[in-house]
């Protein structure tokens, strides 16, 4: 027989309530992303290091969010690197248009290689991004040769903005389409027990 003073389970958190939390922060990030995009186009030099300061910190909070899920490897090349980047990006003009010409094109494989590790249709994202990556290469490639490591640097950041920007695309339609779900009224509940076998006795629980 059933005892009427075990404690009930603790309600699962409802797909609105997981949404009305995750809506705002995938919201923010995707308008930071935004807003360093733009700070690096438009301002230069300060751009740059503005872009790879913020990116190093939003790497370094990405990973400890990884740590804490137990993704050991990748959270800890995340906390690692990222402060460095915004070590670099303070200390540096110079060093930062070296670690951003270095920096794109190898970012810019790894996604490719996870994408296309994913299979489906990540996988054709996959190898799309991995031909802008062999562009995007040989592009930086070239200007260093032909035009110096300040101009090839200055390109670098302009593709990494852009590649920013274009993250923070998907981010903010996420978000939209949570925010959609998160407003959504709750369905009604189940009106006690009626109807059903606990209005006869049949849970067990003696009634008054």
């Amino acid at each position: 027989m059933a005892n009427a003073t075990t404690a009930a389970p603790a309600p699962l958190r409802t797909e609105r309530q997981t949404a009305r939390r995750t809506w705002p922060l995938r919201a923010a990030l995707g308008v930071v992303l935004v807003v360093l995009a733009v700070v690096a186009v438009l301002t230069g030099d300060l751009g740059a290091r503005l872009l790879l300061g913020g990116l190093g910190l939003l790497a370094a909070a990405r990973g400890a969010g990884l740590l804490r899920a137990g993704s050991v490897p990748a959270g800890a090349a995340a906390v690692v690197g990222g402060p460095a980047a915004v070590a670099v990006a303070v200390v540096s003009a110079a060093a930062t248009g070296w670690v951003l010409l270095a920096g794109v094109p190898l970012t810019l494989l790894a996604g490719a290689a996870v994408a296309l590790a994913r299979g489906g249709a990540a996988r054709r994202a996959g190898a799309a991004l991995l031909v802008w990556t062999v562009l995007v290469g040989a592009l930086l490639a070239g200007t260093l040769v032909f035009q110096g490591t300040d101009r090839a640097a200055a390109v670098a950041a302009v593709v990494a903005a852009l590649a920013t920007g274009l993250t923070a695309v998907p981010l903010l339609v996420a978000a939209a389409g949570l925010r959609a779900v998160a407003n959504t009224p709750e369905p009604p509940r189940a009106a006690g027990c009626a109807g059903c076998a606990c209005s006869g006795g049949g849970c067990g629980i003696p009634r008054a």
